[in-house]
């Protein structure tokens, strides 16, 4: 039976029937990947994970190879010699191939080039194509071969993304801080209080105006009152933080080892220091580690816990499930009022335009969020979204769709819900004009879990795309955040409680575009009006928030003498 009868076998809904027919037909053609996707897609859809994942993996594999031999890829040197192999998936990572890197680091480490850096890219690309576990299992091996902080701290990141995931970093969290960043013997500060002075507060970060903190810091740091606090931030390097007001003082630590780093803190008196990378490439958390500031919080980059006991608190926006969440955290959980924080929309922004399902005559769905996002929960409601929704597309963009490979893999997973592959359009990267279109082509865009949007749902409010998201009864961390979002743009009728609630609520909205038009309508007004764009308000009660804080910390000071 040819491949497309197969197929129409499987996206009607006859999984048996299609495997039956599969089998015969991979044993006939093994070097085929084409056959593997469906042999993947069907056992999926049967719910034999082992063998549909074995089946995708040799899929991935095949197609890998055969794309890199017609790139000239020398595959049999790429068995036999390591550091060539590794030359290749460098280049093919650099080139956001990911999926194709991960078959070509493979085979690096098979034939014995592992080394940290191998190791590390590794489990990068496996986790950029949301082969969370694997990538998990290899960064284990890394942390536990090539011991240090640095590789360490590459296995917190992927249990973002896993099911569970919340508690899974949190333990891993606290077993990095307990080898990398114990604590020093508790210092005394002398900070005075903070009635009639300037409060001091210090933000630590690699690089904040280069980096994706942008966005949200250029609010703060611009919004802060200069007669109520000074302001000192702590880079790698200060040639990074030109054009930050002049009265926010910059000293760079890049340089610096952590005990320079922390004697240099004090002697600046901070009052309440803050981390804004959490356990991220080039984070500097053993300075917190070792108290650097009589208060200490960690926000922004990263809401999980440091897993540091030196870590006062970690800022959340002001939630009722935050009592919830406090049970995977080191630090006590700050309330900061409605919205995570700030956000500067690009200056350039999308023009309004009417839902394209009106001019289309059919719906697209959308998302512009990290492959590693897609969880198999979320391309199953994704999934069941579209089913019922007749002609309904799914626009994917982000930089790694460029690769063959994961555009092939994504297609295969939703065709496991019987999704065909036609029915997904990629984009990969694009800036301006280019990038703004990419909003006039989207209906609804669709949020993950349980790591959701962050940026990308932002942008996406900004620009006029409604985005719905699910924030259920137990709220993960991630639901609490992508929920504060939403509301924060008065857009309550876009947050769901579970995913069935999430379907139903995608094809409700999905099957009125008058309706939907009209709620494109209030998404940009709603979410400039909010409480996120409300950069001097934000400012304000992050203040007395921070004064809060240490005055907290004062009292708790002024106890302990007494006794």
């Amino acid at each position: 039976m040819p491949l497309t009868e197969i197929r129409d076998l499987l996206l009607g809904g006859d999984a048996a029937g299609a495997l039956a027919r599969l089998n015969p037909l991979v044993a006939r053609h093994p070097g085929e990947p084409e056959c593997r996707y469906w042999l993947a897609s069907a056992l999926a859809a049967l719910g034999a994970r082992e063998a549909a994942s074995e089946a995708m993996s040799n899929a991935i594999t095949l197609h890998a190879l055969t794309a890199a031999r017609e790139m000239n890829a020398d595959l049999a040197a790429a068995q036999s010699d390591g550091a060539y192999a590794n030359r290749v998936a460098t280049t093919l990572y650099g080139n956001n191939c990911v999926a194709m890197a991960s078959v070509f680091w493979g085979m690096a480490i098979s034939a014995d080039h592992v080394d940290a850096n191998t190791l590390v890219s590794y489990g990068l690309s496996l986790q950029h194509q949301g082969r969370i576990e694997e990538a998990i299992q290899v960064f284990r091996a890394a942390a536990e071969t090539f011991p240090s902080p640095g590789v360490g701290q590459f296995l917190l990141f992927p249990h973002v993304f896993a099911d569970g995931g919340d508690r899974r970093f949190a333990d891993e969290a606290r077993a990095w801080s307990k080898r990398y960043a114990p604590s020093g013997p508790p210092p005394r500060f002398a900070n005075p209080p903070s009635a009639g002075r300037k409060l001091r507060i210090g933000y630590v970060a690699p690089d904040f105006s280069g980096s994706q903190l942008r966005q949200f810091v250029a609010p703060l740091f611009e919004n802060h009152d200069p007669d109520a606090v000074e302001v000192f931030l702590y880079p790698a390097d200060a040639a990074t933080e030109a054009g930050w007001p002049a009265w926010v003082k910059v000293h760079a630590i890049g340089k610096l080892n952590d005990a320079q780093a922390v004697r240099l803190i004090r002697s600046h008196r901070i009052d309440v220091l803050n981390d804004l990378w959490g356990h991220t490439a080039g984070s500097r958390l053993p300075v917190f580690a070792l108290r650097a500031a009589p208060v200490q919080a960690g926000w922004i980059n990263f809401a999980q816990t440091t897993g540091l006991d030196e870590m006062d608190y970690v800022l959340h926006a002001t939630s009722e499930g935050l009592p919830h969440a406090r049970r995977d955290y080191t630090e006590k959980v700050w309330p900061i009022g409605p919205a995570f924080t700030a956000f500067r929309p690009a200056a350039c922004r999308a023009e309004p335009t009417p839902t394209p399902a009106l001019r289309e005559g059919r719906v697209t769905f959308g998302s512009f969020n990290h492959p590693s996002k897609l969880s198999d929960g979320c391309v199953a409601a994704w999934a069941a979204a579209m089913r019922r929704t007749p002609g309904s597309r799914l626009l994917l963009k982000y930089r790694y769709y460029a690769d063959a490979v994961l555009r092939r893999t994504t297609q295969a997973r939703f065709a496991a819900h019987g999704i065909a592959p036609e029915r997904i359009a990629f984009q990969g990267h694009s800036a301006g004009a280019e990038y703004l279109a990419a909003f006039g082509e989207m209906d609804l865009a669709l949020d993950a879990w349980p790591a959701p949007g962050s940026t990308t749902t932002l942008e996406a409010l900004s620009n006029g795309v409604p985005v719905l998201v699910l924030a259920g009864p137990e709220l993960t961390l991630g639901g609490l955040y992508a929920r504060s979002i939403v509301q924060a743009a008065g857009l309550d009728e876009l947050v769901a409680t579970d995913p069935d609630d999430f379907v139903e609520k995608a094809v409700a909205l999905a099957a009125d575009p008058q309706a939907l038009d009209a709620l494109r309508a209030r998404v940009r007004p709603g979410f400039d009006a909010g409480p996120c764009c409300d950069e001097a308000g934000f400012t304000r009660r992050l203040e007395d928030e921070y004064r809060a804080m240490f005055d907290a910390w004062a009292a708790r000071s002024r106890s302990a003498s007494a006794a």
